[in-house]
C-alpha cells in the first residue's frame, strides 16, 4: 500500500469517526453546538492518542536524572559528585591532586575512620585494575577502609579482589545508596 493511499484511508477513518461522534452526540440529546464541537475534538483526540500512549511508555521506560546522576557526567565531574554526597553525609572530604594521589581520588571521613575513595566513570564495567589502585593507596593516604565508586557495574574479577580486600564497591544500580555506604562506612 503506498503512502498516498494510507494518507487517504486515514482521513476517511478520521472523518467516518467524527460523523458517527457527532451523530451520537446529537441522539443522546447535546445541543447542535455541543455535538460540533464533539465531532471535531474526537478524531484530533483519536489523532493524539496512540503517540501520546508510545511516548507515556517511552516517558517510563526511561531514568530521570535523579535516577541515574552519572550518565552525563565527565569524570571529574563525577568525582565532585561523590564528594558532594559524601559532604551531605556530614563527613570532611579531601580530593587529592589529579596526580601523584596513588590511586586514591577522596579521602573521606575523620581518623581513624578515613575512607579512600577510587571514583571510575567508564562506559563498561569497571575491573580489578580500579579495586588495586585504591587498596595500595589507602596505607599511604593513612585511610583504613577503601571504596570504588563508579557509574557502571564491577566484573566479576574485581569483586572477587574486592571481597579479599574488604573493599567495598558502589556501581551501576547501587549508585542511588552511596550516602547510605558513606555514613555506615565513616561512622566507626
Amino acid at each position: 500500500m503506498t503512502p498516498t493511499i494510507r494518507c487517504v484511508l486515514r482521513v476517511k477513518v478520521y472523518a467516518a469517526l467524527a460523523v458517527a461522534a457527532g451523530l451520537a452526540a446529537l441522539l443522546t440529546g447535546a445541543p447542535p453546538w455541543v455535538a460540533l464541537v464533539v465531532a471535531v475534538a474526537v478524531p484530533l483526540v483519536a489523532l493524539a492518542l496512540p503517540r501520546f500512549i508510545r511516548g507515556a511508555v517511552a516517558g517510563l521506560r526511561t531514568p530521570s536524572p535523579r535516577e541515574r546522576p552519572a550518565e552525563s557526567m565527565s569524570g571529574l565531574e563525577f568525582e565532585d559528585y561523590v564528594a558532594r554526597v559524601a559532604r551531605g553525609c556530614g563527613v570532611p572530604v579531601i580530593m587529592t591532586p589529579l596526580s601523584g594521589d596513588w590511586g586514591v581520588d577522596l579521602i573521606v571521613g575523620r581518623r581513624p575512620n578515613r575512607v579512600a575513595i577510587q571514583c571510575k566513570r567508564q562506559s563498561r564495567p569497571v575491573g580489578p585494575g580500579a579495586v588495586q589502585e585504591v587498596v595500595a593507596g589507602a596505607p599511604m593516604q593513612d585511610c583504613m577502609s577503601t571504596m570504588v565508586v563508579s557509574n557502571q557495574p564491577f566484573t566479576p574479577a574485581a569483586q572477587k579482589l574486592a571481597e579479599l580486600h574488604g573493599c567495598t564497591l558502589v556501581g551501576g544500580p547501587d549508585l542511588p545508596y552511596l550516602h547510605h555506604t558513606i555514613r555506615r562506612l565513616t561512622s566507626g
